[in-house]
């Protein structure tokens, strides 16, 4: 990752977490949006997921300075998800509804720079939790 990257996500990240919930039911209209198929793999108390959805986001952006520790991490969720169904399209899907959602969140301060740098944080650990889950 370019070395601008980690600070721009992290910071970019403060705000959304203010917003955490509110974030969390914007990323699951726009995925659902995007793909009303993949609304059957969420089970259970949606406002609950959304508050794991967002606690994950927090750790996973918290550890990017430390990809020792976040590798095993994300390659464990891939793993998981794998066994709920998820499909290596899907990560496409996810992606651009993550990116979408920072959009409506951070506003004037979705700038392309932090676009970029989400864009590769979220291509670098969906790579890590799709190949963990093609493992044996």
């Amino acid at each position: 990752m370019s070395p601008d990257t980690i600070p721009l996500v992290q910071q970019s990240w403060t705000q959304v977490a203010a917003i955490a919930p509110q974030a969390a039911a914007l990323f699951y209209q726009n995925l659902f949006t995007a793909d009303p198929s993949l609304k059957p793999l969420f089970k259970g108390n949606m406002e609950a997921q959304g508050a794991k959805l967002m606690q994950m986001i927090g750790a996973a952006v918290g550890k990017l300075d430390d990809l020792g520790t976040l590798a095993p991490i994300l390659q464990g969720l891939g793993k998981r998800h794998a066994g709920y169904g998820v499909q290596d399209a899907h990560y496409d899907t996810v992606g651009g509804a993550l990116l979408q959602t920072l959009d409506q969140g951070l506003g004037a301060g979705f700038t392309p720079a932090v676009k970029a740098a989400w864009s590769e944080v979220y291509g670098v650990m969906a790579q890590v939790m799709k190949d963990a889950a093609k493992a044996p």
